[in-house]
């Protein structure tokens, strides 16, 4: 018989040796010997005693190491890695509050400094781009990754207090979400792996239909939203667009949620409102540090601000109908009846001076799914429930809406997009299917993860707030 009792009492988990991080931030001093593994970030070596910087990658600063005159140091320079051990004293110095006095020290890993490419210089981002998979080293870039972390981590708490269910949504889809044309196609194979055939094999469609990189979870996020209610993913998303700009990647990250709604587009708000402001506030407590190495020292006013924003003192964000917003622009510019990307920061930034949701928008500029507010006007007039979450200095961080519940008002703006035909079939006819089988009011958001790490990183290209870029013409590692 299995007894699981006492399984229990033989078993302890394994806890890894402490990081820099965790031994700055303990009691530990004097009397107890520690040891840690890290990189040299840099070494100052002086007739009587070397001062070394380490860090392994878990804190902003690191840890000083102090090698007395007697170690024969010529194997130390910039990104050689190495074992220190000794004892964590308080520091004799200015900016730290202890220090490790080495007592023992292997070299790990060699770093020739002919060709090593992250110096202690400035580096342009065009050229950490071209040593990506080393630009981890920089102060910059190990902030920015840290940022990303304590990010994802308190949103996907955010979402588990309110009783959302993570969904792993696919990435390889039958559909484009938004109908625009901008997806990844995945190429027929000229025969499956395992086939036996002659080279002149006719491609064929490998799932038997086109196949594409997903654009976006919403769509599937909608059929398990009509099972669980609540649902979110963090998923990454692929546009084949040629953009060149700071505000777009061809791989990216996004946060989506769709839930049963009670009270339309002013509780979608209010979430996507509330899921920010606790996740910035985390990054303010337990990333400060990375945020202000990521922050130019040049304006402050953009922490400043950042920090007002997410204040529990300032009431909740801005809400305008997207007709005032272009009438408010039109008074400051000549502009048409469309926000572009400097319209929108021009609103957060100046008009607004924080956040701003824009809601309303016309029918015609607007997706498929989104529900019209009343199907009765003249086209031309008709509104859908939908807002966009403008931010200073990127423009738009969030797009969301209700979705269209009722059956023949989805199914004419399917229509009116193509993307079904008279007999009701094809890729997208289970979409229309859902709204036939008990469909309740609901809606849902997408936030694009690598425009949140630049805003609160102060970061001025997304390119920079992901681990590897991915662009048009361009593919590392």
């Amino acid at each position: 018989m299995f007894c699981s009792r006492r399984l229990a009492s033989h078993y302890a988990p394994r806890r890894l040796p402490p990081t820099i991080k965790e031994l700055l931030g303990a009691d530990t001093l004097h009397e107890t010997s520690v040891s840690l593994q890290g990189w040299i970030k840099s070494i100052r070596k002086q007739k009587r005693v070397a001062f070394a910087v380490v860090s392994d990658g878990s804190s902003a600063k690191g840890v000083q190491a102090v090698f007395p005159n007697e170690f024969d140091l010529k194997s130390l320079s910039n990104g050689v890695s190495v074992r220190l051990t000794g004892h964590l004293v308080p520091s004799r110095g200015a900016g730290q509050a202890k220090e490790l006095q080495v007592k023992t020290f292997d070299v790990l890993g060699e770093c020739p400094q002919e060709t090593y490419p992250i110096q202690k210089k400035d580096l342009t981002n065009e050229y950490l781009r071209e040593n990506v998979h080393l630009r981890a080293r920089t102060s910059a870039t190990a902030a920015m990754l840290r940022l990303r972390d304590c990010l994802h981590r308190s949103i996907h708490n955010y979402f588990r207090t309110q009783s959302f269910v993570h969904i792993h949504a696919p990435i390889l889809t039958a559909n484009d979400a938004e109908g625009a044309g901008e997806t990844f196609r995945i190429a027929p194979v000229a025969a499956h792996p395992d086939a036996q055939v002659a080279q002149t094999h006719t491609p064929t469609e490998f799932f038997g239909a086109p196949a594409h990189l997903t654009v976006s979870s919403q769509l599937h996020l909608e059929a398990f939203h009509a099972a669980l209610s609540r649902v979110y993913t963090a998923n990454p998303a692929f546009r084949a667009e040629r953009s060149q700009t700071s505000r777009h990647l061809s791989e990216f990250w996004m946060v989506e949620a769709e839930w049963a709604l009670q009270d339309g587009i002013a509780e979608l708000c209010d979430v996507v409102e509330d899921l920010l402001r606790d996740a910035v506030s985390k990054a303010f407590t337990e990333c400060v540090e990375d945020v202000e190495i990521l922050h130019a020292a040049d304006r402050p006013e953009r922490l400043e601000a950042l920090k007002m924003a997410v204040s529990a003192d300032t009431p909740r964000w801005r809400r305008m109908s997207y007709t005032e917003a272009v009438e408010t622009l039109q008074q400051c510019s000549d502009m048409g009846r469309s926000l572009s990307t400097e319209h929108e920061k021009y609103l957060a930034e100046e008009i607004v001076k924080g956040p701003i949701f824009v809601t309303g928008y016309p029918r015609d500029i607007k997706a498929f799914y989104m529900r019209v507010e009343d199907p009765s006007l003249p086209r031309e007039k008709q509104t859908v429930s939908c807002f966009d979450l403008l931010v200073p200095h990127m423009g738009e961080l969030v797009g969301g809406s209700v979705r269209e519940e009722r059956v023949h008002v989805l199914e004419e703006s399917m229509r009116d997009a193509g993307l079904i035909q008279q007999s009701k079939e094809g890729p997208y006819a289970w979409y229309l299917a859902l709204r036939k089988y008990g469909a309740m009011p609901h809606g849902g958001f997408g936030l694009g993860f690598e425009r949140l790490v630049s805003w609160v990183g102060d970061i001025d290209s997304v390119k920079e707030c992901i681990p590897v870029p991915r662009t048009v013409g361009r593919i590392d590692l």
